[in-house]
């Protein structure tokens, strides 16, 4: 499986991004796609997560109303929109795919390059 993550770039607090990520490899049936953010000098962040054959989704408490992640089946493609982003959303976003429904990085087997958001405040 590789990951391609896009669509990253700096906007003006309350402003919009959608993030892409591009899948390919593998049929992606049985697994479970997130959505993760680093900030410099801080952990890794779950943010969200969907399960690809369910639709089902699960939210960080900092992003619930705000973000939406979706899949795209004919693309092979996850998605972030992103809205009324704060200051405190930039971050550095990582795309990621586990075989279990899960929260963990650890726990997530293959990870796309990553694509940079900047708030402005």
């Amino acid at each position: 499986v590789q990951l391609q993550a896009s669509g990253g770039g700096l906007v003006q607090a309350g402003g919009s991004l959608r993030l892409s990520c591009a899948a390919s490899g593998r049929t992606f049936s049985n697994v479970v796609m997130g959505w993760f953010r680093q900030a410099p000098g801080k952990e890794r962040e779950f943010v969200a997560r969907i399960t690809w054959s369910s639709g089902s989704t699960y939210y960080s408490d900092s992003v619930k109303g705000r973000f939406t992640i979706s899949i795209n089946n004919a693309q092979n493609t996850v998605y972030l929109q992103m809205n009324s982003l704060k200051f405190e959303d930039t971050a550095r976003y990582y795309c990621a795919a586990s075989r279990v429904v899960t929260t963990t990085p650890s726990l997530f087997h293959t990870w796309g390059q990553g694509t940079q958001v900047t708030v402005s405040s």
